[in-house]
């Protein structure tokens, strides 16, 4: 009996592995290798001050009345934030001392999903929506207008995230041009180039490709002196410099301790850089080698994701790309937008229903023992 149990053992396995191997070689799905520096961790990158229990002292703002609030922009004339949520609703949030007081408006559906938001130079709203395009929303909500939707006959597939010049010039991401949100694991599982970044001009109506080729292009922030933009690509874990005459670009920051989304300029010499996950050990193999990169999208396909999040934050750097604090949570994910208020760090999300607020002055990063 043991013979019999382990010779149908050994014929199943072996089906199993025979049928395992066809699928994986009749599966299209075709990843890439990344840059070799892009999988390399550097001291330089992880900051003197620490805080690494996130959550603790942590509120939550607007639990269960904000979808999934991906970014966050905070009008500083009107006191209000605006964020996007998962629904199509970009709405306004009244904040005040206490957390429970918060007062939640649903005020523009944009009828797709909004990512990044900035204030244009008119009041406007501007909206970087992943399935519609650039959107600028003006007359309190009244008006939705279309700005763009694609550059040099290629559609946005995923506009992701705007920020706005002094001189009403907008310069966004299409985080890809071949995956949709819905599908944006894939992009990042493929390794492939397919973002770019972008800039619209509202007087002359013209969408301009600035660099092509990116590993899905994501948050942009203005330098202080507009002269630059800094952008980050989610997958090499860097942001970078594009300097706006003459289209240098150099590195800003590189090596990162997590996954980079948004970063946001505070307008006190410092940035804020989210990361919705840390690199864990099997984000690290996935990412080094392209097979196992194809198994995660073969089981991804069925609906079932492998890649665990885990130990989100937001990083401050300042205006040279060095890095100051820290704060993240083990217990903590999804993080995608880190936006200093006052004395607050406001952060948004691609998965919880609230907006997380954290006192600095209170729950302060420390330096490391």
């Amino acid at each position: 009996m043991p013979l019999l149990i382990s010779s149908r053992f050994l014929f199943f396995s072996t089906i199993v592995l025979l049928v395992s191997i066809a699928l994986y070689r009749l599966d299209t799905f075709d990843p890439a290798h990344l840059p070799p520096d892009s999988l390399v961790s550097y001291t330089s990158s992880i900051p003197p001050l620490l805080n690494d229990q996130f959550l603790t002292g942590a509120e939550f703002i607007g639990v269960g009345l904000l979808n999934s609030p991906e970014d966050i922009a905070y009008h500083q004339d009107s006191g209000l934030i605006y964020t996007g949520c998962v629904d199509g609703w970009v709405k306004r949030v009244s904040v005040y001392d206490s957390a429970n007081d918060s007062v939640i408006e649903d005020w523009v559906n944009t009828g797709g999903r909004p990512l990044g938001i900035a204030f244009g130079i008119h009041g406007e709203v501007i909206v970087a929506d992943a399935y519609k395009g650039l959107l600028n929303i003006s007359g309190d909500g009244k008006k939705t207008e279309l700005l763009t939707e694609e550059a040099e006959g290629v559609r946005f597939k995923l506009t992701d995230a705007v920020v706005v010049a002094d001189n009403g010039v907008m310069y966004f991401t299409d985080a890809s041009y071949k995956y949709s949100l819905h599908q944006f694991s894939f992009d990042i599982l493929e390794g492939k180039p397919n973002g770019r970044l972008m800039s619209f001009d509202p007087t002359t109506r013209v969408t301009r490709v600035l660099l092509r080729d990116l590993y899905f292009a994501n948050g942009v922030s203005m330098s202080p002196d507009q002269t630059h933009i800094i952008f980050c690509e989610t997958p090499i874990r860097r942001c970078s410099k594009y300097y706006i005459n003459g289209g240098r670009v150099e590195v800003f920051i590189d090596g990162l301790p997590g996954y980079p989304d948004n970063i946001r300029y505070d307008g006190d010499g410092h940035y804020w850089i989210a990361m919705p996950s840390r690199v864990t050990t099997l984000w690290k193999l996935t990412m080094k080698y392209p097979f196992l990169r194809k198994l995660t999208a073969m089981v991804a396909k069925y609906g079932y994701e492998p890649m665990i999040m885990e130990d989100a934050g937001v990083m401050q750097v300042d205006l040279d790309g060095n890095p100051i604090a820290y704060y993240h949570d083990r217990r903590h994910t999804h993080v995608t937008t880190g936006v200093k208020i006052g004395n607050y760090l406001y952060c948004g999300s691609l998965l919880h229903s609230h907006i997380m607020r954290l006192d600095l002055l209170k729950y302060h990063a420390h330096k490391k023992l």
